[in-house]
């Protein structure tokens, strides 16, 4: 069969790119961006600086994106990490993710968050105030000089990468190759079975017990040491896309139910919004908690094999520049935030204003010094054509086809 519902996952071979995965995983480092500019306009938060104005709404979205977001970007990396072990082999898979994750984890650290302490320091000194707690901080402990940042979870992606490999090292050494494929597409199965998000839950749980608090989801890595507690919830996230790419058939069947898990993910996150409010059991709140993440990623992941399976150049281009926005994206996000945060101006029209600047600033850079370089092979793996070489050669086809009409 090659139907609409059907062709997204039973063509996949280990060369295929998968499109709606890729754009979904743009997406959920596209929904940083867009959590990181709320940021400023809640009532509550502790940021690097604070919005004259803020708005319940924020703090509601700023929610529903910690629910799952972290969760589906890891999920993704385990999906496509196991697809490249299998077609590229363990060393050069481990090669191609410490130079394309952890590399730039150092090398883009000077400019993408050291770059953060000045804006802020210079934004707040013209505003009359002093540095927010979160910035005075590093005084009690130095490794907070070094924070990563928004750059944590490339710290934690190696960390899975490394673990993953290890793991499956000794099992293949002590079971052997056809009974370790044979239990990882077992697993596979159940994930992707109507009930499978169940069996994706318990480390998200674990980690939101071990917190002892729901409270914006699971805690970052303020330094670069491991994080026992974001380490179990995000291996145990990374693994359900490694079992899912281990099952032929996997994202077919999880295109399938997406109808379900939506409907399931939006009653659970108005119950947790309730449940919250009313001071529930720790264990309550964090089964919730999971619960919702993990219908928002299967559901998400559905709906994007079902709808976004064919190539769309706009939406391919956008996901090949996500990895360079959203490692830059942060230094413009204070800059823009602080020039409007004393304005008058409503919060849509400075968050209008802000996605638009930033916007303009990260995909410009991307076009011009990133996509036919250097520096996008080392990120993306590939270069590609500049977008208005792309749209001349276009151009030029046509003109022929005319010329000859």
């Amino acid at each position: 069969m090659t139907s609409a519902t059907t062709a997204p996952d039973t063509a996949v071979t280990a060369t295929q790119r998968i499109h709606g995965l890729d754009a979904l995983r743009a997406g959920a480092l596209g929904l940083g961006i867009v959590l990181h500019s709320l940021m400023p306009f809640l009532s509550e938060a502790v940021w690097l600086f604070n919005d004259r104005r803020t708005t319940p709404v924020a703090g509601a979205v700023v929610d529903w994106i910690h629910l799952f977001r972290m969760v589906l970007f890891m999920a993704l990396a385990g999906y496509f990490g196991r697809m490249v072990l299998q077609r590229r082999g363990t060393a050069r898979y481990l090669k191609d993710r410490l130079l394309r994750i952890g590399l730039p984890a150092v090398a883009f650290w000077p400019v993408a968050v050291a770059s953060t302490f000045a804006i802020v320091g210079v934004g707040m000194a013209m505003r009359g105030q002093e540095l927010p707690p979160a910035a005075e901080s590093a005084e009690a402990d130095p490794l907070l000089l070094f924070t990563p940042a928004h750059l944590w979870f490339l710290w934690v992606l190696i960390e899975a990468v490394l673990i993953t490999v290890l793991a499956r090292a000794v099992l293949l050494r002590v079971l052997g190759d056809a009974a370790v494929g044979r239990a990882a597409e077992r697993i596979g199965q159940a994930l992707s079975s109507p009930w499978g998000v169940l069996v994706a839950v318990p480390p998200y749980a674990a980690c939101l017990l071990a917190q002892g608090s729901t409270v914006a989801g699971i805690r970052e890595h303020a330094t670069i040491v491991p994080s026992v507690t974001a380490l179990t919830a995000y291996l145990g996230a990374f693994l359900v896309g490694w079992f899912l790419q281990a099952r032929a058939g996997s994202l077919h069947w999880i295109a399938r139910y997406w109808p379900v898990q939506l409907a399931l993910a939006v009653v659970l996150t108005v119950a947790l919004r309730m449940l919250t409010d009313a001071a529930a059991p720790l264990l309550v709140l964090a089964t919730t908690t999971a619960l919702g993440g993990w219908t928002w990623t299967f559901a998400l992941i559905g709906l994007s094999v079902r709808f976004l399976y064919r190539e769309r150049p706009v939406v391919r281009y956008l996901a090949d520049a996500s990895y360079w926005s959203y490692l830059l994206h942060l230094p413009i996000l204070l800059a823009v935030g602080l020039a409007l945060a004393d304005t008058g101006l409503p919060i849509i029209v400075k968050l209008v204003i802000t996605w638009v600047v930033t916007g303009a600033l990260l995909l410009g850079s991307y076009d011009l010094f990133v996509r036919s370089t250097w520096i996008g092979r080392w990120l993306n793996g590939y270069r590609h054509p500049r977008a208005w070489q792309r749209m001349r050669r276009s151009r030029e086809v046509d003109d022929h086809a005319v010329s000859r009409s």
